[in-house]
């Protein structure tokens, strides 16, 4: 039975919020929040599901007013926690982290987490998704790194040069058939 995942990565966030839990979205990330659910609104979504950070839940909140719908908050969707607090690294300091991450799975600073231990816990959440929803469409309001594992879990081929390529916002529909992923595309463009 084919299950359909929208993995939509938030939109554009201000990088002078400290708190990476509550950072929302510039004007552009809240234009883009239309876009995307211009975009879903057509798709038959079954059900909708995010993050609990407030960029995530914001880039799909539309998109489930307008099928109305409730956002059902995951706290395992969560970004990666690169650093011990709830903060925000600088790029200067992220990218390099990154870099080695995708590298060395294991590796992860003091307090914080590896990509392996973000991976683990997102898929918990995607295989009980794919279970309940079995045979639906489900949007998943996410962020590029956990996204990135996620999908990377299924196909080696999303890593690190995935996740740079990708923009905020994006949309990939994963098809999967019971818990195997026959599909991916990429459904946001730029016009």
């Amino acid at each position: 039975m084919k299950t359909f995942i929208y993995m939509v990565r938030h939109g554009e966030s201000p990088k002078t919020e400290e708190n990476d839990r509550t950072r929302g979205l510039t004007e552009k990330g809240k234009l883009d929040a239309y876009r995307v659910t211009d975009l879903l609104k057509g798709e038959g979504i079954d059900v909708v599901v995010s993050s609990p950070y407030t960029r995530s839940i914001l880039t799909i909140q539309e998109l489930a007013d307008c099928l109305e719908q409730e956002v059902l908050i995951y706290e395992d969707l969560k970004e990666r926690i690169f650093s011990a607090e709830d903060r925000r690294l600088s790029d200067n300091d992220l990218f390099p982290l990154l870099h080695k991450s995708f590298s060395e799975p294991n590796h992860a600073l003091t307090g914080a987490e590896s990509n392996a231990d973000c991976q683990d816990r997102a898929i918990k959440v995607l295989k009980e998704l794919l279970k309940t929803h079995q045979g639906q469409k489900v949007v998943i309001g996410t962020h590029g790194a956990v996204m990135t594992l996620m999908m990377g879990y299924y196909d080696g081929g999303y890593g690190l040069d995935f996740l740079l390529s990708t923009s905020k916002p994006d949309i990939y529909r994963m098809e999967f058939n019971d818990q195997d992923l026959v599909e991916v595309k990429r459904l946001w463009g730029f016009s």
